[in-house]
């Protein structure tokens, strides 16, 4: 497989590359000049999308109702009994007695819509951004869709269908299927590389039985890491961290790859797995595993692995645009951290509320984490390690996504 290129923030490079292209600099200005960077906060429970600022004081500039279309969605549930068990599975599941009503957005590259996978209505739809109305609307194959991806040039959107083992990739301006991909078991996290040229998919196997001692991982299913060519959506590689892992004496931890943050060269993988309170450090070319980091427990934090939401313990890590730090959400364990990536020393514990995420804010001085259990997001500047500032959101925010609105946006007209 071909040497990745350099690896900047592909929401930052998504949001700006797509831009209507002005014949001289007099005769059309950029469209650019029309947009405004901000951050979109996903809230899980409430079917909402928060837009705060992307740098500063990340105060909210508006809110976005993502489920326009609940009472349709609904009626089409309770007409289908298949639909209505994978249904309530989801809330009585994963959704910890809630319905998950966005799980990951982004927007489109002109800032007129937000891209947003439902997984409790099994789809993805675009959101107009200026009328609150839904454009196109995509269901995923089987009964979930989960985590998405974006090109860097923003005309494509990829999301996980968690329950068909699938990756459908769209265009992001009409949701057209432009093609899919198989997966393992639960396909999670999705990530293009920097040149657009393929994707890694992360699936983490089954999270919502109560098997989760160590001798009882081979019940999760097939996780793996699937890298494909992002044109022709066929495999190029399967990395199975499960030999990696015995090759350097871990057999005990799980092999079920949660989130994952590239180096700026994309030589290195940083990666989170179920079950542990820390990330490692994987050596692309190599093959292998080199470094391993345990970041402390909370003494609070029960042992008893079947409390720990969807097999995680920490979920949620970012990287500094120059490489040089890491950030993590330290979920079951309450903190959020910033780790100098030489040395991996952890810097100050930052406390937050099941920390679910970790991006970077605009401007790549911060790490901007969502705390689920308190409905804010905190953000934590890289060089001290230290918290800056917090801004309430919604129910239960988890996914947060760079992205641009109109210059002038304050929230839909409908709303």
């Amino acid at each position: 497989m071909p040497a990745f290129g350099t690896r900047h923030l592909c929401a930052v490079a998504a949001a700006l590359a797509l831009t209507a292209p002005a014949t001289t600099a007099a005769a059309a200005p950029d469209a650019r000049d029309s947009l405004r960077e901000v951050m979109f906060v996903g809230n899980n429970w409430d079917g909402t999308a928060d837009v705060i600022r992307s740098t500063g004081d990340f105060a909210r500039i508006g809110r976005i109702d993502v489920i326009p279309d609940r009472d349709e969605r609904m009626a089409e549930i309770n007409a289908d009994p298949i639909k209505w068990i994978y249904f309530q599975a989801i809330r009585n599941s994963v959704g910890e007695g809630h319905d998950q009503f966005v799980d990951d957005m982004y927007s489109t590259p002109d800032g007129g819509s937000v891209v947003v996978s439902r997984p409790s209505f099994a789809d993805v739809v675009s959101i107009d951004l200026a009328t609150g109305d839904i454009e196109w609307r995509f269901p995923v194959s089987g009964y979930r869709s989960d985590h998405m991806a974006v090109s860097p040039d923003g005309t494509r959107v990829a999301v996980s269908a968690s329950t068909s083992n699938t990756v459908h990739v769209l265009d992001i301006r009409t949701g057209a299927e432009l093609g899919s991909f198989g997966t393992g078991d639960k396909p999670h996290e999705n990530i293009f590389t920097s040149d657009g040229k393929y994707i890694w998919n992360m699936s983490i196997g089954e999270v919502n039985t109560a098997l989760d001692a160590p001798w009882l991982d081979w019940t999760k299913g097939n996780r793996r890491i699937t890298v494909v060519d992002a044109r022709t959506y066929e495999q190029v590689k399967v990395i199975d961290m499960r030999e990696r892992l015995d090759a350097i004496g871990l057999d005990d931890r799980s092999d079920a790859v949660r989130p994952a943050a590239f180096s700026p060269d994309e030589s290195k993988l940083y990666f989170q797995v179920s079950f542990f309170n820390g990330f490692f450090e994987y050596d692309i070319a190599a093959d292998r595993i080199t470094r391993t980091k345990t970041l402390p427990k909370n003494p609070a934090t029960s042992e008893d692995r079947t409390t720990w939401v969807n097999d995680s313990r920490h979920h949620g890590i970012s990287m500094s645009p120059d490489g040089a730090k890491l950030c993590v959400a330290g979920t079951m364990d309450d903190y959020a951290t910033v780790v100098d990536r030489t040395t991996l020393q952890e810097g100050p514990l930052v406390p937050a509320a099941k920390p679910y995420w970790a991006t970077v804010s605009g401007d790549g001085t911060h790490c901007v984490v969502s705390e689920s259990g308190s409905d804010q997001v905190t953000a934590i500047d890289f060089a001290t390690g230290e918290k800056s500032v917090s801004v309430p959101v919604g129910d239960h925010p988890q996914r947060v996504r760079l992205g641009h609105v109109a210059a002038d946006w304050t929230g839909p007209s409908a709303g």
